[in-house]
């Protein structure tokens, strides 16, 4: 179960066997099925969840009431609200399970115990940390400055093998177009 963590964190920091035993201790092991709300809108996030298995969207409802997805976790990706997990504030998003899936959840206050007592991890952290920064900052410049075909094939080449796990309505939710759009642009670039 703690394999797929391993070889994630890695990627990034090294950690002995004794010191990989200490930080794993403080992650739990959850199951959630199809359509549990792992975070709703309006409460506090306390937790940092590393996807081992299914996939999970997370979003928000614009004004309009429509959702819009900020992004997909698959394995090996890391679901939180870290606005509300940072900010001790109600969370705007929403983290919703699209398939059954399995997480290592941690916890704010066991995160930070981490920091204090494994340096490295602080340097994990980090590093993840600027790696979503920098993923976040292509996304709104995709959103902002792209046309949706190239934003659908963004979406092809960073999820791969998603479209056929997810809805079209969820694929246009994320790409901000509608679900008939969505058909056209497909069938644009399937035509060519």
């Amino acid at each position: 179960m703690f394999d797929l963590l391993l070889k994630n964190i890695s990627q990034y920091i090294h950690l002995s066997g004794e010191d990989f035993k200490q930080f794993v201790k403080l992650f739990e092991y959850k199951k959630f099925k199809k359509k549990d709300i792992v975070l709703k809108e309006g409460d506090y996030c306390a937790f940092e969840g590393f996807v081992l298995s299914g996939c999970f969207k997370i979003y928000y409802l614009n004004e309009n009431g429509f959702e819009q997805t900020l992004y997909f976790a698959v394995e090996e990706w890391w679901i939180t609200d870290i606005d509300s997990l940072i900010n001790n504030v109600p969370s705007i998003l929403n983290i919703e399970a699209l398939e059954d899936s399995e997480v290592l959840m941690i916890s704010k206050k066991d995160k930070e115990y981490l920091y204090e007592t494994m340096p490295q991890i602080e340097k994990l952290f980090r590093i993840m940390n600027q790696k979503s920064s920098v993923a976040l900052q292509r996304r709104i410049l995709s959103l902002t400055g792209k046309t949706a075909d190239k934003r659908y094939l963004e979406f092809l080449e960073k999820y791969p093998g998603l479209e056929q796990r997810i809805t079209q309505q969820q694929v246009a939710s994320y790409l901000g177009i509608t679900h008939e759009f969505l058909s056209k642009i497909r069938k644009k670039i399937f035509e060519k």
